[in-house]
């Protein structure tokens, strides 16, 4: 995972492969073209309609344009597309069939557009599709199937959309999914079954929704998750074995801004590896004794009302032991009001379970 993030740039020259000599055919109206690169840009020129370009074309910018929709068939001579950008386009709607032919094509960008409809069969032929991204867009729901012929789809951006629900059926051919971007949608439910094709999503961001509940159905099938982003959810507790069956690959979780009040005791059976942890602007006034704090690196607190007494002992354990004491301040008792935690005498008479006290000394 760490090796890859660096093509998240590969939106040009680098990604192309070697070029094709020659020029691809006429070069559209208004258009720039690099016929060494097979590259052709029509950036900001003011187009009505997707032009047509040859075969022999690897990439075409078509940014900033007043397009409106994909018809059927507007690529049907582009089948040597790999890279295609339709970013600020203002694309309201998908055709059916509306990339067929683009067998090669690998990343197709149709961000911040006015997408509200995206049709059955859109998608088809995309096999070799490895990033898309739909973000910045108006869509409210993903028809069954959708993603169905992109086997090979790495990225899928989501994020900024109007999406209510998931639904099983959802992501069905996209088994090779490895990054799911769905913050800041309307998001709230995951229907048990919605993620069950994505079972190996390493990184799923799903903050800015409306989640009143921790979707435990929907994402007990995930298997390898590295990342998980659940902030600015209204979520009010986290149930036991929330994150178990992947809790042997997370390392980065992000509960923050969510009016969390509290942890079931086994939210965290099973996570063994985390790295970094935020838990800042909630309600919280303890920590769940399945959380192992050994492998923490970073861990946010602030703004929570902590409450200092020996249920919380652990967490001061590990700051006297570690590098990284954040911020977290005393709400009660009375007369811890207003002292951080890290230095609260409150902990001094809590005694160390023996288990702990062997692991310690040995």
């Amino acid at each position: 995972m760490r090796c890859v993030s660096w093509l998240l740039l590969g939106t040009s020259l680098l990604v192309l492969g070697p070029a094709v000599r020659g020029v691809p055919g006429q070069c559209p109206d208004l258009c720039h073209c690099r016929g060494e690169l097979q590259h052709v840009i029509c950036f900001d020129v003011g187009l009505k309609k997707i032009p047509r370009v040859s075969e022999a074309t690897l990439l075409l910018n078509l940014q900033r344009n007043n397009l409106g929709s994909i018809p059927t068939g507007a690529f049907s001579e582009s089948k040597g597309l790999i890279s295609l950008h339709m970013q600020h386009c203002h694309l309201r709607k998908i055709s059916s069939q509306a990339f067929k032919g683009l067998t090669k094509l690998a990343y197709l960008y149709l961000s911040n557009n006015e997408i509200a409809s995206i049709k059955p069969g859109a998608f088809e032929d995309l096999t070799a599709l490895t990033y898309l991204y739909l973000d910045g867009n108006h869509i409210t729901e993903l028809a069954k199937g959708l993603f169905s012929p992109m086997s090979n789809l790495f990225i899928l951006q989501l994020n900024n959309n109007r999406l209510r629900e998931l639904r099983p059926g959802t992501f069905t051919g996209a088994k090779d999914l490895r990054w799911l971007h769905m913050a800041n949608n309307s998001l709230n439910t995951l229907q048990p079954g919605s993620l069950d094709d994505v079972e190996n999503l390493a990184i799923l961001h799903l903050d800015g929704n409306r989640m009143s509940t921790y979707p435990i159905a929907a994402m007990s099938k995930l298997r390898v998750v590295e990342e998980l982003t659940l902030g600015r959810n209204p979520m009010r507790t986290i149930p036991d074995v929330a994150f178990q069956s992947f809790g042997r690959y997370m390392e980065r979780l992000h509960l923050d801004n969510m009016g969390l009040e509290r942890f079931s005791d086994g939210a965290f059976t099973g996570v063994t590896a985390i790295k970094s942890l935020h838990l800042d602007n909630n309600r919280l006034k303890t920590l769940p004794k399945s959380l192992v704090y050994g492998t923490l690196t970073n861990l946010t607190l602030s703004h929570n009302p902590w409450t200092c007494n020996c249920q919380l002992s652990p967490l001061r354990r590990w700051m006297d032991s570690s590098r990284v004491r954040p911020d977290a301040l005393c709400a009660s008792p009375a007369q811890q009001r207003g002292s951080q935690v890290r230095d609260s005498t409150a902990f001094s008479s809590c005694k160390v379970k023996q288990k702990e006290a062997k692991t310690g000394q040995r």
